[in-house]
């Protein structure tokens, strides 16, 4: 209950922010919520099922160009467009997978990287849709007739996709899905001796990171206004993983955090001239280094530490795994 009160008055105290912030701190709270989502979306998968991805800005991009062509070629609402482009981007990461189930880490992470470099590579040859290189407008985002593209209604869009979505995380992770999934990365051999079938498990993991991915890519092109196709290159699906290994992956609050960090250090180092970068990463190295497990797990160790559990965490998790079909039998 006292976990619940507290992320009520975070978000209460964020709800506030137009009222205090100028419009260009909005708009990189804004740009950090896209990062969250992707990030959520890119933890549950890497994180919580062990599966890696270096690809994931194709599926952001299939979001944002998605809910940019769906606006413009159909006339669909963004309170549409968002989440229909969120659905495709998933069904891409599901039909990714499928080929790809039999592979093993290394493999399918040289399969997501050809994947985004595909889409990278294909949207500005797609030139007379896309607009090539110099990228397109997004159409103004309305409601009703009424005209929300701007900061304090992107805002409050961005803060309620991210509140439902995490939630919606936690409720994943702690459902019976959720623990097949730290079952497959802990242990899969003795996952599926259990009877959690790897295949259906790893391809729902891949749809629900896919379907994040494509809601933040909509989210994104709402938020900025215009896209182009530098905008999802090895770049930033290198800058997600990133987000959620400095964070802490096995977590929710992790990727939050390494998403925050990662859109606020560059904007506090940019008063050092010429040093930005030797700054930006003496800090990543700093945090690798002094905090193995991530800011999260750093928190968490001065905070709650966990107790020593007997049982190896690997076969603790198919334990769990089988015990939640008991008490749902």
């Amino acid at each position: 209950m006292k976990r619940l009160i507290f992320w009520a008055v975070i978000v209460a105290v964020l709800a506030m922010a137009p009222f205090v912030l100028r419009s260009y701190n909005l708009y990189l709270l804004n740009l950090a919520a896209v990062k969250v989502i992707a990030a959520v979306g890119l933890a549950l998968l890497t994180g919580f099922t062990g599966q890696l991805s270096i690809g994931h800005a194709g599926f952001l991009a299939i979001g944002a160009y998605g809910t940019a062509l769906l606006a413009q070629y159909f006339g669909i609402p963004f309170w549409i467009g968002i989440p229909l482009a969120g659905l495709l981007s998933g069904l891409a990461g599901f039909i990714l997978l499928v080929p790809a189930l039999r592979l093993t880490a290394i493999y399918l992470a040289i399969a997501t990287l050809a994947f985004g470099t595909a889409v990278a590579e294909a949207l500005p040859r797609w030139s007379s849709v896309t607009g090539g290189y110099q990228g397109m407008r997004v159409p103004r985002a309305n409601l009703f007739g009424l005209d929300v593209q701007n900061d304090v209604a992107m805002f409050y869009l961005a803060l309620a996709m991210v509140v439902v979505l995490i939630l919606v995380a936690r409720n994943l992770v702690r459902s019976r899905v959720g623990r097949a999934f730290i079952a497959i990365r802990d242990k899969s051999a003795a996952a599926q001796a259990c009877g959690v079938s790897l295949a259906r498990y790893k391809a729902l993991a891949f749809f629900v990171s896919a379907l994040y991915a494509g809601l933040a890519g909509g989210l994104y092109a709402h938020v900025v206004g215009y896209i182009s196709p530098a905008e999802f290159g090895l770049a930033k699906s290198i800058d997600l993983f990133i987000m959620i290994a400095l964070g802490g992956m096995a977590s929710l609050p992790g990727p939050v955090l390494g998403a925050l960090f990662l859109t606020y250090l560059p904007h506090w180092l940019s008063g050092f001239r010429g040093l930005q970068s030797i700054i930006y990463g003496a800090s990543l190295i700093g945090i690798v280094i002094f905090m193995p497990f991530g800011i999260w797990g750093f928190v968490r160790k001065w905070t709650a530490p966990d107790k020593v559990r007997a049982m190896p965490r690997p076969l603790r998790a198919v334990v769990e795994f089988v015990q939640g079909g008991a008490s749902h039998g």
